[in-house]
């Protein structure tokens, strides 16, 4: 009793405490960013164009921050979830259109997550055909028996485990002043493929679906406004930590892929090319961190998308709430499940295309979301006084027109092309 006293005396303590329990939300959805799906473009990205794109993951944390700090403040405020406010606001017409591309592309980005436990149990010798399958009924198991507290302590520690890239990076002996240049020095090229690998690296790190688990997760904890400056510091922790191990994973595979010109398809393949250069550990680290960040991310993102579909057609949801609670909610994250892990076992499947398109799909739907998001922050009978900023809007708004025009070239640019062949 008498150490309890003595911290409710020290208002310093009390503020850290405080912290700990809010802390979750920002980290475990900054952290998710580094799926299997984000790993494989920044591997990619890394071995095609060395240093080249590590400028693109400076304006990608402005942004990351300033949208789910957003998501953070809507949650807070009205105590809905974005799916929900986006029905009320818009209507379930256009809330459908919306969801029918999100759930294509979340399906997507789950069956890659699926590749990647393949790919990093195949770098250990595992047949994907066990590593699979166990993989997905672990994580059945962990959200239909499980409850809020016990998983979110559990994606907290799979988000630590995420920094192991930083171990391979460093064991890859980058060319630390080509690093810094490649932040500093931004390139952009108007031909495809440079095109769909930004906008690839753009769509997963800040992806569509994330917000809606963002502002689930902060109902979920049912955190208060005047508790809104703890949120914000475990958002800006988790968008600090997502950037920061992208960064090392462009930078590992672009001190020895790219310079050796080892061409690669999937993170897997990252992890086998490391080896002669790296050294087998930093190969082995690699594979563990896309092994972790793929059940990670396998959880999260067919949980996400059965929240935001069943809030937004006003169906119960929530780990909380049991199967005969929540029927929809957990039909819905089951289906998901099994139609990935249908596709990843499948001899043949495109898992390349798949991988990268969904990212590329992630960014083209996102400005819509972003759209949404800003209308309804900026609407004063929704939040109150707890409107958006200039500095706010000026980031989103200048972020929906850059992606509209990305997207825009990314199509365009073929027929321009073929024109100038003629």
């Amino acid at each position: 009793m008498g150490l309890i006293k003595k911290i409710k005396k020290n208002p310093a303590l009390m503020n850290i405490i405080f912290f700990l329990s809010i802390l979750g939300p920002g980290i475990i959805t900054g952290s998710v960013d580094n799926d299997a799906g984000g790993i494989t473009t920044y591997s990619v990205a890394g071995a095609v164009y060395g240093y080249k794109l590590l400028w693109t993951l400076i304006p990608s944390f402005v942004v990351l921050m300033v949208v789910q700090e957003m998501n953070a403040r809507m949650g807070i405020v009205t105590g809905k979830g974005l799916a929900d406010l986006i029905r009320e606001n818009f209507g379930v017409k256009i809330t459908f259109l919306i969801f029918l591309g999100l759930i294509l592309a979340d399906i997507g980005n789950t069956a890659t997550e699926f590749a990647g436990v393949a790919g990093s149990m195949g770098v250990f010798g595992v047949s994907k055909y066990l590593s699979v399958p166990l993989a997905a009924i672990g994580v059945w198991i962990l959200v239909v028996k499980g409850n809020y507290k016990t998983s979110e302590r559990i994606f907290l520690f799979f988000s630590f485990c995420l920094l192991s890239y930083i171990i391979s990076a460093v064991m890859a002996k980058p060319d630390w002043q080509q690093v810094g240049i490649g932040f500093v020095k931004p390139t952009m090229h108007l031909d495809k493929d440079y095109l769909a690998m930004v906008l690839g690296i753009v769509g997963t790190t800040i992806a569509p679906w994330m917000q809606f688990y963002m502002q689930s997760a902060v109902i979920e904890k049912r955190i208060k406004i005047e508790d809104y400056k703890f949120v914000l510091w475990d958002v800006i922790i988790g968008c600090a930590a997502t950037i920061v191990v992208a960064a090392f994973i462009i930078i590992a595979c672009a001190a020895t892929l790219h310079v050796n010109n080892i061409t690669i398809n999937e993170a897997k393949d990252a992890a086998v090319a490391l080896a002669p250069f790296a050294g087998a550990f930093a190969s082995q680290v690699f594979a563990f961190g896309l092994f972790v960040a793929s059940v990670f991310s396998a959880t999260i993102l067919p949980l996400a998308t059965a929240f935001y579909v069943c809030e937004a057609f006003g169906y119960e949801a929530g780990i909380d709430k049991k199967i005969n609670e929540a029927p929809q909610f957990y039909a819905l994250f089951t289906l998901i499940m099994a139609i990935a892990v249908i596709i990843i076992l499948l001899p043949n499947a495109p898992l390349i295309a798949i991988t990268i398109w969904s990212q590329v799909l992630n960014a083209m739907l996102l400005p819509v979301v972003l759209m949404s998001m800003i209308l309804m922050v900026n609407n004063k009978r929704i939040m109150g006084s707890h409107v958006n900023n200039w500095f706010q809007n000026t980031v989103g708004w200048a972020t929906t027109v850059i992606l509209i025009v990305m997207t825009a070239m990314l199509v365009i640019s073929p027929l321009v092309s073929a024109i100038f062949k003629k």
